[in-house]
């Protein structure tokens, strides 16, 4: 049978009996044990970020790079190497993850509260979902820090001319008690919210405008890149900047790996993060973009290493 979509105030009334089930949950911000310092932090509402987020995209088989890498980060990611990553994340000193709200996410998340892992957890909506309200109720149960609207379907909504339809989910998620957040590929679609003063906490901004095709492909254009930081820069909320490597295209070789993180420290705000999906099945990605990441900050701070 299928589910008519929940209204509203149905909404409303199932959030009031999520926070007695979360408090059964495991507490996300309570610190962790780790082998390393913490990774320099921002403020992100009452919560401290690493500027150095772990993204998701590899743990869900999104290589944004072919069919073929998919399957193989599919493979490679059973529920003990995804559980693995974040564990080396938080012992290197990453302490968020950023990852979609699906319901293998959660149940992956269940697993790795319970065996003691306490990475904060900031949730992607789950575009695939039929009701977006249940979908933001679900993901609020497993208590991340924030929230923020898928950024591809805000990209669709933009081109559409239906942007304004996002701000019912925007509060839903105001509703929860957690941060809310809006992404996109698209500077524009950003710069109109900013414009009309929306109740976001933070953005989650693409590097590159994934809906450019070139052959059928994403295009990853220099220009794109240089027009979001531009957004980035001229706003006061935090940013969350995303595909900063161009999904493993600017990190083929340390250099051009430095080089990638180097830019986009230099181009974000003091008060911004980046977000990078880590696949570590040949090498140990996350302990080679922490030290990258490390030494940049600390030469950005005017520290020795």
């Amino acid at each position: 049978m299928v589910r008519e979509p929940i209204t509203r105030r149905e909404f409303i009334g199932l959030a009031a009996g999520i926070g007695v089930a979360a408090r059964e949950l495991r507490d996300p911000q309570k610190p962790a044990a780790r082998t390393a310092e913490t990774l320099p932090t921002i403020p992100l509402g009452p919560y401290r970020v690493s500027r150095l987020i772990v993204g998701g995209n590899p743990i869900s088989g999104n290589s944004h790079w072919s069919r073929e890498r998919d399957e193989e980060m599919m493979d490679y990611f059973t529920a003990a190497n995804a559980k693995k990553l974040l564990r080396r994340c938080e012992e290197l000193g990453i302490n968020t993850w950023q990852s979609r709200g699906d319901r293998h996410i959660l149940r992956l998340l269940r697993e790795y509260r319970n065996e003691g892992g306490t990475i904060q957890w900031i949730a992607q909506t789950a575009t695939e979902m039929a009701d977006p309200f249940r979908n933001v109720a679900e993901i609020a149960r497993m208590r991340p820090i924030g929230i923020y609207h898928h950024g591809s379907r805000t990209d669709r909504l933009w081109l559409a001319g239906e942007i304004d339809s996002v701000q019912d989910i925007l509060k839903a998620i105001r509703d929860q008690g957690v941060l809310v957040g809006l992404g996109s590929h698209v500077p524009e679609a950003l710069e109109y919210v900013e414009e009309k003063g929306w109740d976001v906490d933070f953005y989650m901004t693409c590097f590159y405008n994934i809906n450019r095709r070139i052959d059928g492909k994403e295009a990853y254009l220099p220009e794109d890149r240089e027009r979001m930081v531009r957004f980035i820069r001229s706003t006061r909320k935090p940013c969350l900047a995303f595909k900063v490597l161009a999904a493993g295209r600017n990190a083929t070789t340390p250099e051009q790996l430095r080089a990638a993180f180097q830019y986009a420290f230099a181009n974000i705000k003091p008060g911004d993060a980046v977000v990078v999906g880590m696949f570590p099945k040949y090498r140990d990605e996350p302990g080679e973009n922490v030290a990258i990441v490390r030494e940049i900050l600390a030469q950005e701070a005017g520290k020795p290493n």
